[in-house]
């Protein structure tokens, strides 16, 4: 096991991981910006080193900062958990080369299945659907027309790198093919770095299911279920849950099946999320992509299956084998998660940074809140939205249901707008209580109340 950890985030997860460290006795060192000298990470853990101003570029995506902080402290291993620099290769490359532990799969692995065009073809030779596309990248507009009108319309261009919904269009005929491929090629550029294109056609009105998997260096990998992210706007989820109300068994056994195939085809080590469309009539998968590092939403998969993904994270990173309580993990109850964001979803999801003059989170049997804020704290402009997460966990989905829009109602947040008010409309509505969604249906039902999607 490491002597001490540095973690290479900010917010929620940077605590996530510091308490999880804590728990496991392992000393932390924060790293922070100067817009978070305030947060909770920065004070809960033992050391803290400050990157560099606000925006992340001169901060949290320093890489010759963050390992000059690893250095100073003399830490074993960094745990970059989500978004900056958990899914660069180049990050994880440097760390093995500097002798220091990164807790995520290698950089081979990163690599290979961070570019999406690489992905769907590892995908594909072990045997996991995948929709129909491109063969490669497409180089120019003149090819992105010659590839649609094979495939037919309608189709989506996506960005071989990154992800969270940047770079990518859907396209329902010529007239808007050309337009949409320079628009997503250029948001990814920006965003990523590289405006490399592919396409494949677009499955209509399909679920979003993703399936958690875990791995260690000795061989042993087991998947722990699915969750349900198809409740979305633009890309980003708003509401998750576990398991999916709408997968049928021999469905998830399959996609099951086809996440732990894939993850052993590639030797994949730690955790990750295998993600899939599923047709609407739930009667075919096609994969989508990896994301090679913890998943947001994994709190859902831990309550259900009764395990901690970070600690084990650490463990696997550590060269222990899998807990055998993962490994022997069964799904009882049903959880949700909604992400409390800093924005005012009623005037097109503006955001909302400022004071934060009162906060009072819910709680009670089942309800779980993962957050880095408190009343006084001031939420930076300079990063995602997310101030928290809240998460509720029942017997059955119809007792979750109820738990969360009571969670929801306890949830006051004064000095800014948040999404809460959205989120509890949501769960009001019979679709969403019947499970009757998919990832068009946040857009759909703006659109009906006269809010901007």
């Amino acid at each position: 096991m490491f002597r001490k950890v540095l973690v290479a985030n900010r917010g929620e997860i940077a605590l996530r991981v510091i308490r999880a460290c804590k728990e496991l006795d392992v000393k932390t060192v924060a790293v922070y910006s100067e817009a978070d000298v305030d947060s909770m990470h920065v004070h809960l853990a033992d050391e803290a080193i400050c990157i560099g101003p606000g925006p992340s570029s001169e901060s949290y995506l320093k890489m010759s900062r963050i390992i000059s902080a690893a250095e100073v402290a003399n830490v074993d291993a960094i745990h970059p958990g989500y978004g900056f620099l958990s899914e660069n290769a180049e990050f994880a490359d440097i760390c093995e080369r500097c002798k220091i532990k990164f807790i995520g799969p290698s950089s081979r692995c990163i690599s290979l299945m961070g570019d999406k065009n690489s992905a769907r073809a590892t995908a594909r030779a072990a045997g996991v659907p995948v929709t129909p596309g491109s063969d490669g990248i497409v180089a120019n507009e003149e090819e992105a027309l010659k590839v649609a009108r094979e495939l037919g319309y309608p189709v989506m261009i996506k960005a071989t790198a990154g992800g969270g919904g940047r770079g990518m269009r859907p396209v329902l005929n010529e007239a808007t093919l050309i337009s949409s491929f320079q628009a997503a090629s250029l948001e990814a550029l920006k965003c990523f770095g590289d405006g490399s294109m592919y396409m494949e056609k677009l499955v209509e009105k399909p679920h979003h299911i993703e399936f958690q998997v875990v791995a260690d260096s000795l061989g042993n990998v087991v998947h722990l279920g699915e969750r349900d992210c198809s409740m979305q706007r633009r890309n980003q989820k708003i509401i998750e849950e576990c398991p999916s109300p709408k997968l049928p068994d021999h469905l998830r056994k399959a996609m099951g099946e086809a996440t732990v195939s894939l993850c052993k085809e590639i030797g994949y080590e730690n955790c990750g999320t295998i993600e899939f469309l599923v047709d609407n009539d739930c009667k075919n998968f096609y994969f989508m992509e990896m994301n090679t590092r913890i998943q947001v939403e994994h709190p859902i998969t831990e309550e259900v299956y009764g395990c901690d993904l970070i600690k084990e994270q650490i463990r696997i990173a550590g060269g222990l084998p899998l807990s055998e309580h993962v490994i022997n993990a069964v799904a009882r109850g049903h959880s949700i998660e909604c992400r409390i964001n800093a924005e005012d979803p009623f005037r097109n999801f503006t955001p909302s940074p400022g004071k934060i003059k009162l906060w009072y989170t819910s709680g009670g049997r089942g309800v779980r809140v993962d957050t880095h804020v408190y009343a006084g704290y001031e939420v930076p402009p300079f990063y995602d939205s997310m101030i928290a997460k809240l998460i509720v966990t029942g017997a059955t989905r119809e007792i979750a249901i109820k738990r969360m829009r009571r969670a929801l109602g306890e949830f006051v947040v004064e000095g800014i707008k948040t999404t809460i008010p959205l989120q509890s409309q949501i769960l009001t509505t019979s679709d969403f209580q019947n499970g009757n969604y998919d990832i068009t249906w946040v857009e759909n039902f703006l659109r009906a109340e006269g809010l901007k999607g």
